[in-house]
């Protein structure tokens, strides 16, 4: 039993690891993050709490689902409905952000922060959110399912282990993304960075519906 426990973590490991490795899991807060100006510990903050809901909701929902007995083919079919929602969002999320980019850019004004500009950012920043949360993490249920054999203990050190590096992952891609986009300095550039931000984004989900991350 420790044994087969054991592999099951390096297994949650290694598939968190290759999982959170998907850039819809970092990209979005690196670019938002600069075209926002946002200090390191907003970032990690901004991040560590999207991963904790982007990993939490797929928790919640397998602990749930396991207590009452509800098979592992039912559950797969909502987290992958709700990874379609999830995709389509930061899809129609990147399209907009590009929009309103490209209208600030028009109306561009250096360092100029106004009360809309304000609102905006706090919009962004909660619609982010909210797409993480419900965008699922749909491995781990699998390997709750897998952990039920060792108990509610196994399941709790299963997604403790598969949590960790999904969140650790998220935030250290986002901070070297971001030291990387930082490195571009030009004045078209900072103009247009929303417009980019959000183009990076639409992209970003349009190559994971692509891939089927």
């Amino acid at each position: 039993m420790e044994k087969g426990f054991f592999l099951l973590l390096i297994s949650t490991i290694s598939i968190a690891f290759l999982h959170s490795l998907a850039p819809d899991h970092w990209m979005p807060f690196a670019v938002i993050g600069k075209t926002q100006n946002w200090s390191r510990p907003k970032l990690f903050f901004i991040t560590l709490l999207s991963g904790i809901g982007h990993v939490g909701s797929s928790i919640l929902l397998g602990g749930i689902g396991i207590f009452l007995g509800f098979s592992i083919t039912a559950l797969r079919a909502v987290e992958s409905h709700r990874g379609s929602i999830a995709l389509w969002l930061l899809i129609g999320f990147g399209a907009a952000y590009t929009i309103w980019g490209l209208k600030k850019a028009r109306d561009y004004k250096h360092e100029h922060i106004d009360e809309k500009t304000l609102r905006s950012k706090t919009v962004t920043l909660w619609t982010l959110f909210a797409i993480f949360v419900l965008g699922p993490c749909e491995p781990l249920i699998p390997l709750m399912f897998l952990a039920t054999e060792y108990g509610w203990g196994g399941i709790f050190m299963t997604s403790l282990a598969f949590s960790a590096v999904t969140i650790f992952m998220m935030l250290a891609q986002s901070f070297l993304a971001l030291a990387g986009i930082q490195l571009i300095r030009h004045d078209l550039a900072e103009r247009y960075s929303h417009a980019f931000a959000g183009f990076v984004i639409l992209l970003t989900g349009i190559f994971v519906m692509a891939l089927g991350i």
